[in-house]
């Protein structure tokens, strides 16, 4: 589980929400992202949308599975790193 706040400009919107679903994906654990009172699967694009996540959003980052600890790693990366395609 990691905390984390959304730093790029649109959030976790659209084409950013896509492409982090992609990634998450790829992992066989359960991962959900978590904001307020709320909690979406992180590899359904209408629930992340439905969350909200914009610039500043602070979330939870979730991860339960045999490759937990390798998808909370990249996931990480991915949020701190701006949301940016070349990660």
């Amino acid at each position: 589980m990691k905390k984390e706040i959304i730093i790029n400009i649109s959030g976790l919107e659209s084409k950013p929400a896509a492409m982090f679903i992609q990634k998450a994906s790829n992992y066989k654990s359960n991962v959900w992202i978590e904001k307020g009172e709320r909690k979406a699967n992180a590899k359904s694009l209408l629930g992340l949308l439905s969350l909200g996540i914009g610039k500043g959003s602070k979330i939870m980052l979730i991860a339960e599975g045999e490759d937990e600890a390798e998808a909370l790693n990249e996931l990480e990366n991915y949020l701190i790193s701006g949301l940016e395609e070349s990660v």
